[in-house]
């Protein structure tokens, strides 16, 4: 993985496999945690619900559509 392999700063629309890279990234030390969370305005309890369902239930947990199927009762 690289830099180019992340999705733009200026990215509105986050798809699961853009989410992954971002996730992946930050985990390969490619990017910090800080500085993901800066460039792409998250927060701190959004990129641990993405580690999080990536950690659990892989990739697919990403999609909005999954998101009712992953999620704890």
């Amino acid at each position: 993985m690289t830099r180019a392999d992340l999705p733009p700063a200026n990215t509105l629309r986050w798809v699961a496999s853009r989410k992954a890279a971002v996730v992946k990234a930050v985990a390969a030390g490619l990017i910090g945690r800080e500085q993901a969370m800066k460039v792409y305005g998250l927060s701190d309890e959004e990129f641990d619900s993405w580690i999080a369902a990536v950690e659990e239930h892989g990739e697919a947990a990403l999609r909005a559509t999954a998101l009712q199927k992953y999620r704890q009762p």
